[in-house]
């Protein structure tokens, strides 16, 4: 079944601003992707550098959701929902990288939703959620910082 934003945002109790299409299907990715200052990476990707450690916590994702990272800009939460009990969460997670915010373990579809981007599905797997990062301009080879949207 093709998940709509409406089915999604009505199911879960959160809501997105009035300007996205709410009849649009949302896509499910079983590989890498996006949603503004969030990465999703397949687990196998990045093994080598992102672990659990023993203060990790795992929690079942409810479809009332987990906010994983509240936007600087506007306030605006990335949340994680999907069907409670097939979806888990872990956080904190040791990263080589210090851009991990947990891993994703999910045997059901999962959504990230965010208010201003709407929503994208995540494919059954596992996955680590990182912050994205940039570098600018400032110093010898530029000083690197959290995307912020």
């Amino acid at each position: 079944m093709n998940m709509t934003l409406s089915d999604l945002t009505h199911r879960s109790g959160l809501s997105v601003f009035d300007y996205l299409d709410q009849s649009i299907s949302i896509p499910v990715i079983d590989g890498m992707q996006a949603q503004g200052d969030l990465l999703v990476i397949p687990y196998h990707l990045v093994a080598g550098d992102v672990r659990s450690v023993n203060h990790t916590q795992r929690v079942d994702v409810p479809l009332s959701g987990v906010e994983l990272l509240r936007s600087a800009a506007g306030g605006n939460p990335h949340t994680l929902v999907a069907d409670g009990g097939r979806c888990r969460w872990s956080s904190p997670v040791r990263d080589e990288a210090l851009l991990a915010l947990g891993i994703l373990e999910n045997d059901v579809v999962a959504y990230l939703i965010h208010p201003e981007h709407g929503a994208t599905g995540i494919a059954p797997g596992r996955y680590v959620i990182r912050r994205q990062r940039e570098r600018g301009t400032g110093g010898l080879f530029g000083q690197v910082q959290f995307i912020a949207d």
